[in-house]
Parts: structure tokens; C-alpha cells; sequence
């Protein structure tokens, strides 16, 4: 199962529209780096963020998650609370091909900050905006900053397509739009 080069995830952008919008080249003046690197793809986090609060003492349950337990903004720069937790979305929209499994990893620059992003496998003809859990590991606030890199995903190709795929199996969170909460 290979990791998949910047020329393969180039074709499969341009003429599959695996991921858009597309930016060819690592951006990286000024800026937390995003864009096409030798072996992925670091995205962009969107200006859409759900803080984890406990103003109204609501408890997180994946069954019956409340509202109450966050706080809605769209910003340029989210403080993330000490030891807190806040969910975000990417910028760019992906179309995973069915013979291919994509994992994410948390950019170096915010991992040294005690920012750890989290986001599970994009399974084999899934798409939609990546939802990103982001966690504040830290004692002190923590900022994330909007239009900028937050994590890099790796294309693996497996040596077949699978019997069953994500759209196949009509999954719950299939063409996903903006920062999307559990679903039971």
C-alpha cells in the first residue's frame, strides 16, 4: 500500500477534483504552510469553529450531543481555552477515489505548541469538508489561525478497491458541509 506522490495527487486534483480548491505548490510566506508536498497534502483550516465550553455544565455524550457545549464563531484567529478542545473545518473539499485510504496528521508547527489535530481515516469514496477535532493540550490559550495549514493528509492506493466502500454503504457522513457534530 503506497504513499502516493505530489505528481499523482496533482492528476487526481485536477482531473478527478479529489481535492478542492486546489493549491499546487507549498504556500508558506508568512503563513502556517499549506498546499501540495512531496507525499501530501497539507490543508486549511476554515473560519468556522465550535469552542468546547463548560458555561451551562452541559456533558459531551456522542448519542445525544448538546449544543450547549460550544460555542459558535467564525473568525480569523480562534483562542482555544487551556486544556480545552474545539472542532473546525477544512477549507478545501475532498473526493477520496475507492482505491485509495487517506490518514491525517497534525502540523509539526501547532504540535510543538501542545495543539494536537485529530481527524479519522477518509475512507475509500468518501467525501465532504474534513471535520477537525483540535485540542488545546496546553495550561495556557492556544490560537489557531484561519486560511492557514493544520494538517497534512497521506493518500495510501491500495492494491485493490475494496468490496464495499463508504458511498456504498450510504455513511452517515457522506458529502459533509461546514463543521459537522456526531451522528448516531
Amino acid at each position: 500500500m503506497p504513499v502516493m506522490p505530489d505528481h499523482w495527487i496533482r492528476r487526481m486534483a485536477r482531473e478527478h477534483g479529489m481535492i478542492e480548491p486546489f493549491v499546487d505548490r507549498q504556500e508558506r510566506a508568512g503563513v502556517i504552510s499549506y498546499g501540495l508536498s512531496s507525499y501530501g497534502y497539507d490543508a486549511r483550516i476554515a473560519d468556522e469553529f465550535r469552542i468546547f465550553t463548560n458555561v451551562d455544565c452541559a456533558v459531551v455524550d456522542p448519542k445525544a450531543f448538546s449544543e450547549q457545549s460550544f460555542v459558535e464563531r467564525r473568525i480569523d484567529v480562534c483562542t482555544i481555552p487551556p486544556n480545552s478542545f474545539a472542532l473546525a473545518r477544512t477549507v478545501e473539499y475532498f473526493r477520496i477515489p475507492r482505491d485509495v485510504i487517506v490518514i491525517c496528521l497534525g502540523k509539526s508547527t501547532y504540535a510543538r505548541c501542545g495543539i494536537i489535530v485529530n481527524v479519522t481515516p477518509l475512507e475509500p469514496e468518501w467525501e465532504g469538508h474534513v471535520t477537525l477535532e483540535i485540542s488545546n493540550t496546553t495550561p495556557l490559550p492556544a490560537r489557531v489561525y484561519a486560511h492557514e495549514g493544520i494538517c497534512q493528509f497521506l493518500f495510501l492506493k491500495g492494491d485493490a478497491p475494496p468490496e464495499v466502500s463508504y458511498r456504498d454503504r450510504a455513511g452517515k457522513y457522506m458529502g459533509q458541509r461546514g463543521v459537522v457534530l456526531p451522528r448516531i
